[in-house]
């Protein structure tokens, strides 16, 4: 898995490009991965709500969550679904929606210096092993293109209190022990 230098998305992945991005502040270095986890409606995997709800075209009367979700103006760099498969919405130059008001080693606005990455599931359901095989592939071309990255992270930990994602059923020892060198979990 490598990533286009061209267009800064991972090669074989489906691109979609999401209205919720812009530019990174100048010189600003990606240093973290931010892991998130999505379901919609909460719960439940599969269909295209969480595509519709990063391109800005979730049916508010779909589903009564979606009433309250929809108006979101919301984003990540890439998807993973349960089964593996993958969409990446944002290039990873550009500065994706997906942490909100955040911080993380001092330094507010992690979106700034951050790529977003959401795993399709909850924080009680446990995540698919072949999601974990992509992350850590993702992972590995990440570093590989951004040697200044160099943390994994949790939304929860970067958003203590305001969010759990992607929830205590996360195994972050499985992930710790297959990051390429360099990144760190802790």
């Amino acid at each position: 898995m490598i990533i286009d230098p061209k267009t800064e998305v991972l090669s074989g992945v489906r691109f979609v490009r999401s209205p919720h991005q812009d530019a990174r502040p100048p010189d600003m270095a990606v240093t973290l991965v931010v892991v998130h986890g999505i379901s919609l409606p909460p719960g439940q995997y599969g269909g295209d709500a969480i595509e519709q709800l990063f391109l800005g075209t979730l049916d508010a009367a779909a589903h009564p969550y979606f009433a309250e979700i929809a108006a979101l103006r919301v984003s990540a760099h890439l998807l993973i679904r349960r089964d593996g498969s993958m969409i990446q919405f944002v290039p990873f130059t550009r500065r994706a929606w997906h942490a909100g008001a955040s911080h993380f080693n001092g330094r507010e606005r992690c979106n700034d210096f951050s790529i977003g990455i959401e795993l399709e599931g909850t924080d009680t359901d446990r995540y698919t092993d072949v999601q974990y095989d992509q992350l850590i592939f993702v992972l590995a071309a990440l570093k590989q293109r951004y040697p200044t990255l160099t943390d994994v992270r949790g939304h929860a930990d970067i958003a203590p209190g305001r969010k759990t994602d992607p929830g205590a059923v996360f195994n972050w020892g499985v992930l710790a022990g297959r990051l390429p060198d360099g990144l760190s979990t802790a």
